[in-house]
């Protein structure tokens, strides 16, 4: 007569286990990749916004070089005050180089120019075309 089996093997529980550390191994590698753009996201989104002052304010800056806070870029809005404090705190240096400018037949200068946002944290540039 067989004899019954009562219990798993040693083997069979080392399989298990083995199975499921890799499992888990799997689904921490892909939690902390999504972590990972999540953040890379999350920033260049906070990037875009600071260029999107830039822009706004066109015509004040970004055709000189100067050194300022983010907070001067939007002084003429309406923003929270936490808003404006972390603003405030981010300092950003601004360089144009001008790359060409060519008069135009019906005499207006077009120039055509570089501007770089520099902060601590990011850098960003943009080419930027100035009607005289």
């Amino acid at each position: 007569m067989a004899k019954q089996r009562s219990a798993f093997t040693l083997i069979e529980v080392m399989v298990a286990v083995m199975i499921v550390s890799v499992v888990i191994a799997a689904i921490l590698q892909v939690r902390g990749d999504a972590n990972n753009k999540l953040l890379w996201l999350q920033q260049s989104i906070k990037e875009t916004q600071y260029n999107s002052f830039l822009l706004g304010t066109s015509e004040k800056y970004g055709f000189e070089k100067s050194s300022i806070s983010l907070k001067e870029f939007v002084d003429d809005f309406e923003l929270e005050s936490d808003l404006r404090r972390e603003l405030k705190a981010v300092k950003v240096k601004i360089s144009y180089d001008e790359i060409d400018d060519f008069e135009t037949p019906t005499g207006s200068v077009l120039e055509i120019g570089k501007t770089k946002l520099e902060s601590k944290n990011f850098s960003a540039s943009m080419i930027r075309v100035k009607i005289q």
